[in-house]
């Protein structure tokens, strides 16, 4: 088995261009490997935890340093083929070399290493992440930028490149739909004027209204296992009426709206909640309205109409994540249940940290969902109820 080399242990590793063999010995939360090189913490893109790989630093600061991937000495047994040719290059997929079952166990972990360190919650409350039945070829929506290749005298039309601000062409996207692949090779004929412009290519869902701009969750293909988890929650809270907060055009209401008694649903995005309104007539879910508005202005009202100690109140906000003050009224609301939708679970376990603070509030179970297989990112649904 090949060590670093004496070369290697004995180097200063403070400097860039220095070479080192290294063994990764964890994937930080990101999709970057995590090894160290005489007691600094170094991170290399594109390895597997327990892989030996041959580095080249690029990067050097204070506690850590940033190398690249030369090559793999000891690969490691779940290293598989990238099926993307632009995997590497393309900043979009960050995991194409793991296999995918691998890849739900390790998003599992640094969402609980996540909220370990960051919310202060104990690793339990974690439940197994749930896998993607179609873990390439399930994106729905997809932004491609042009960008003029000067060196090469033609526009480029594709996705921000990993390493740095240029524009990677592609002519395909693996993760992506193939009717948005179809849209690709239809820009492609007929691209933007210029450079330094975006195109936002999108399948509606069958069944829904989404304008143009309005959010839908990328991933029809695990929707159902998304509905599933905020059900069960739901259901096991026992209250009798839900608070759809961020609701865009009614995904979580309408789905969930035969669960409890009455629904409200508030949105900012006009448009969104006209298209709330059509979708919540074309399935015949009487029992609810939805509110043009900002959340933070409507929701007290919504709350205190239908009870607090009877109320679940679900959150899907951006991912920034809730404001101070908006957990200021959730915790002076104190609604009985609250459902916490998050695609970004270092913003989710900070917000939960300060919701959960003295005790007013309990983390009952967090369920992390892979919607974005391939890539580093992944969605969660937080079970939260108010505490007693």
């Amino acid at each position: 088995m090949i060590r670093m080399s004496e070369t290697a242990q004995q180097a200063p590793a403070g400097a860039v261009g220095e070479r080192h063999v290294v063994r990764i010995d964890d994937l930080a939360f990101g999709g970057e490997g995590v090894g160290r090189v005489n007691g600094r913490v170094l991170f290399v893109p594109w390895v597997i935890a327990g892989e030996w790989v041959e580095v080249e630093i690029t990067e050097v600061r204070k506690n850590y340093a940033r190398a690249r991937l030369l090559r793999v000495v000891e690969p490691s047994a779940h290293r598989v083929a990238p099926r993307c040719p632009y995997f590497g290059r393309c900043g979009g997929c960050q995991y194409q070399h793991l296999a995918y079952a691998q890849q739900v166990e390790v998003k599992r972990k640094q969402v609980a290493d996540l909220f370990v360190r960051l919310g202060k919650f104990p690793a339990r409350v974690v439940a197994p992440a749930v896998p993607c039945p179609q873990p390439y070829g399930y994106r729905n929506r997809i932004m491609i930028r042009s960008q003029w290749n000067k060196p090469e005298q033609k526009l480029n039309l594709g996705f921000v490149r990993g390493d740095s601000r240029l524009v990677e062409d592609i002519e395909t996207c693996a993760i992506a739909e193939p009717a948005l692949n179809e849209q690709i090779s239809r820009v492609r004929a007929h691209p933007p004027p210029r450079g330094g412009l975006k195109v936002v290519l999108r399948v509606i869902p069958e069944g829904w209204e989404v304008p143009p701009d309005s959010f839908f969750q990328n991933n029809r293909f695990l929707l159902p296992e998304l509905v599933a988890t905020a059900r069960a929650a739901l259901v096991a809270g026992g209250t009798r009426f839900l608070v759809d907060a961020y609701c865009g055009v009614g995904f979580f209401a309408l789905e969930l709206a035969d669960a409890v008694e009455r629904y409200v649903g508030i949105e900012y995005d006009q448009r969104a909640i006209a298209a709330a309104r059509r979708n919540a007539a074309a399935r015949q879910r009487t029992n609810g309205a939805f509110l043009a508005g900002r959340t933070e202005d409507s929701l007290q009202a919504a709350v205190r109409d239908f009870s607090p100690g009877r109320t679940t109140l679900l959150l899907d906000p951006p991912r920034k994540g809730c404001s101070h003050d908006s957990l200021a009224l959730l915790r002076a609301l104190r609604p009985a249940q609250i459902l916490y939708v998050s695609c970004h679970p270092a913003t989710l376990a900070r917000d939960l940290n300060g919701l959960c603070a003295g005790g007013l509030f309990e983390l009952h179970r967090l369920t992390p969902l892979d919607m974005f297989p391939q890539t580093q990112h992944v969605e969660c649904v937080a079970d939260v109820r108010r505490a007693g």
